[in-house]
């Protein structure tokens, strides 16, 4: 079988988003399927037509013609996207087209997949809406939100299957009356063979970075206001009244993070945290060794009530000790004091306390540690996720009886 592949993004970049297309493709390719890749303007500006990243061949796509109001630049942007779509199908002959996230990807396959009979496959990992919400750029209830909304339904519809990464997306793509056999959950997952559980903490990267003695809570990834960043910083400073040794290492970086340093230094705790910044992805397990309690104290949104995210997989698959905020997306992965350690989201006095409790407990972080890495082990490898992609191609391709 041979599939294309449109992503909006691909390594060399670093996103959530391209380590799990690398581990559909690895666990493809490991089934003896044949894969093919392509990515979106989205990418980033380039002449090349392809490219070759870490073993992994992609076909690119030219930067789209430029348009300076809304909604005429996607539109513009779907229609160079299609030219590329065909143009690659046409060279590589696929039997199915695999469209992932966002409708900017989809529509433009649908579009191509009806011209040239071939079956589109539409991986819904967030909603279109959903992301122009988080970016601040609309509201529920506006034009623009409806319209994308109204975009995204379109494309669930004329796709000949569906998969999401989650229950919660499920329900929501069922509920824009989408028949429910034409929707299969593939969840995120980890290599969890590529994950150190109880590796030796690195004593010069402590020393370099200020946290001997401390007792370390951490966060690693993208800073974004819905990440909740701001109520872990508020927490520490109800820590520090009983542990004046605790440290907060946070590592990555983002849009949000002037807001971040400026609300440490109101606090009076910018002295107690380690901006560590953005680091090789082959670094991260150093700084991950480094941390107590690792936290992801996610708002309340619409995107993380539906959406399931990596990083908890992650802390499980390396036996790490965390709390998470009781959005949706965290309740679908973690059993509250059996796998991590839930609190209210939005309240930074709960995280502190949740903090303090599991502190207090390092006697049952064996159990933790244990049971989160049994979870992901047993439900949650990416071979056991990929191999749900059988039967959903099996079913794209019944409906195209030619192919």
């Amino acid at each position: 079988m041979r599939i294309l592949h449109i992503l909006d993004h691909s390594l060399p970049l670093h996103s959530g988003y391209a380590f799990r297309s690398i581990a559909i493709l690895r666990e493809q390719r490991a089934l003896g399927w044949e894969t093919f890749h392509l990515t979106t303007p989205r990418q980033g500006a380039t002449e090349a037509l392809e490219e070759d990243v870490d073993g992994w061949h992609f076909y690119r796509t030219p930067p789209a013609p430029p348009a300076a109001l809304p909604g005429w630049r996607e539109l513009l942007e779907m229609r160079h996207n299609a030219s590329r779509i065909a143009e690659v199908a046409r060279e590589v002959r696929p039997d199915i087209l695999h469209a992932h996230s966002p409708v900017l990807n989809a529509l433009p396959a649908i579009n191509v997949g009806r011209r040239l009979g071939i079956p589109v496959v539409y991986e819904m990992r967030a909603s279109w809406e959903d992301a122009a919400v988080d970016h601040g750029s609309t509201t529920e209830g506006s034009l623009r939100y409806r319209a994308s909304r109204w975009l995204e339904t379109r494309a669930l519809r004329g796709a000949d299957q569906i998969t999401t990464i989650c229950e919660g997306l499920r329900r929501d793509i069922a509920e824009r009356g989408i028949a429910a056999d034409k929707i299969t959950v593939i969840p995120n997952a980890v290599d969890v063979a590529s994950f150190a559980a109880g590796s030796p903490p690195d004593e010069a990267l402590r020393r370099s970075l200020g946290l001997e003695g401390a007792t370390v809570l951490g966060f690693i990834g993208s800073f974004y206001a819905y990440e909740g960043i701001d109520l872990l910083i508020e927490a520490l400073a109800t820590i520090l009244q009983q542990r004046p040794e605790a440290r907060l290492l946070l590592v990555g970086g983002g849009s949000h993070e002037p807001a971040l340093r400026q609300l440490a230094a109101d606090l009076g705790v910018q002295d107690k945290i380690v901006f560590a910044g953005r680091v090789p992805n082959a670094q991260v397990q150093r700084y991950y060794d480094l941390i107590d309690v690792l936290a992801y104290p996610r708002r309340s949104m619409r995107l993380t009530e539906l959406v399931t995210p990596l990083k908890p997989l992650e802390a499980m698959a390396q036996e790490r000790i965390f709390v998470a905020s009781d959005v949706g997306g965290h309740r679908e992965l973690i059993k509250d004091g059996e796998t991590g350690f839930l609190f209210p989201a939005g309240d930074a006095a709960a995280l502190a306390r949740t903090i303090a409790r599991v502190l207090d407990n390092r006697a049952d972080w064996p159990r933790l540690r244990a049971a989160g890495r049994h979870f992901v082990e047993s439900e949650r490898t990416w071979a056991r996720s990929v191999a749900r992609y059988a039967d959903v191609y099996a079913r794209a391709l019944a409906a195209r009886p030619g192919r």
